[in-house]
């Protein structure tokens, strides 16, 4: 049984465990400008993204709008869309993809058994198959809900789909604007920060061959951020690569401070304390923010393998 203390890691650093959290993800093509909340104020059916925000709550679901790189003020959306659902668990990962004419079709998945992690339904009702291509690449655009993720978001999307970079396109909000250009990657669901194109090539890069590159990531979107701060503690202690060698299994506690159990698929087990704080001095929390403030931060106080008799 090994003891260390882990690098506390502030919510201005990328690699903090602040990523979005969903276990599932379902991406809807839509073209065309974004509202602050997209789903009700794009060119979709405002009615439509109601229905799809109340199918999914408490569900473990996100929806979220996709769109090409490019110009988008007056495209129109193409008859057929893309649709991918992921689910991001490890042990359970999945992406699947199919196209609609319909998107109202998408009021017709089982939201709950997505979240689980079963594509029955997306598999029945979208004629969805297992995706066979490259790893996605999903850029936060969406500039109405906050000017950073356009001034830097739409450039990073449009050099990677210039470049011939495969699987890249625009997403409404992911959060954690203030390190953008941010991205999420399908289909483990690890999110970045302050990404540049060459290293975005290369968490693609390490997407293919199954192994999860740490510099500028955020966490994992499958787990609270507790467990994104405590999976990404262990993974930079040990030096754990592997997409789907670490889970969270257990999280003890409450605000501000946690206790979390992240088992690796060989049986070892540690237990992982997270403190919540705020990060000094004041900054701004966006590109549009006048107001300075104290964005809360997640610190990993420390990391202590268990014995094999005690995770069990």
């Amino acid at each position: 049984m090994s003891t260390c203390t882990a690098v506390s890691r502030d919510l201005d650093e990328p690699m903090s465990g602040t990523a979005p959290t969903a276990r599932t993800w379902l991406l809807l093509e839509q073209s065309g400008p974004w509202g602050a909340k997209a789903l009700v104020s794009s060119h979709l059916d405002p009615a439509l993204g109601r229905a799809l925000e109340a199918a999914a709550q408490n569900t473990g679901v996100r929806v979220a709008l996709i769109r090409r790189p490019g110009r988008h003020a007056d495209c129109r959306t193409p008859r057929l869309r893309q649709v991918y659902a992921a689910h991001t668990v490890p042990g359970r990962v999945w992406l699947h993809s199919a196209t609609t004419s319909d998107p109202s079709q998408l009021l017709d998945l089982d939201f709950a058994a997505l979240g689980r992690g079963d594509h029955h339904s997306f598999d029945t009702a979208l004629q969805g198959r297992p995706h066979t291509g490259d790893p996605l690449a999903l850029v936060c655009t969406n500039g109405k809900r906050d000017r950073c993720c356009a001034l830097l978001g739409r450039p990073l999307a449009a050099e990677l789909a210039a470049s011939g970079v495969d699987g890249v396109w625009e997403v409404t909000h992911l959060g954690g604007h203030r390190f953008s250009p941010t991205l999420l990657v399908l289909p483990h669901g690890y999110a970045y920060g302050r990404a540049a194109a060459h290293t975005v090539k290369e968490v693609l890069h390490g997407v293919r061959d199954g192994r999860i590159v740490l510099d500028g990531c955020r966490g994992s979107s499958a787990w609270e951020r507790p467990g994104q701060a405590a999976e990404l503690a262990v993974r930079a202690a040990t030096g754990e690569h592997a997409a789907e060698a670490l889970g969270v299994v257990r999280t003890d506690g409450e605000a501000p401070r946690w206790e979390v159990t992240v088992a690796h698929t060989d049986g070892r087990h540690w237990s992982v304390v997270v403190a919540q704080g705020a990060s000094l001095p004041p900054r701004a929390e966006s590109c549009g923010a006048s107001v300075l403030g104290a964005p809360a931060r997640m610190d990993v106080v420390a990391v202590r393998e268990l014995a094999t008799a005690l995770a069990g």
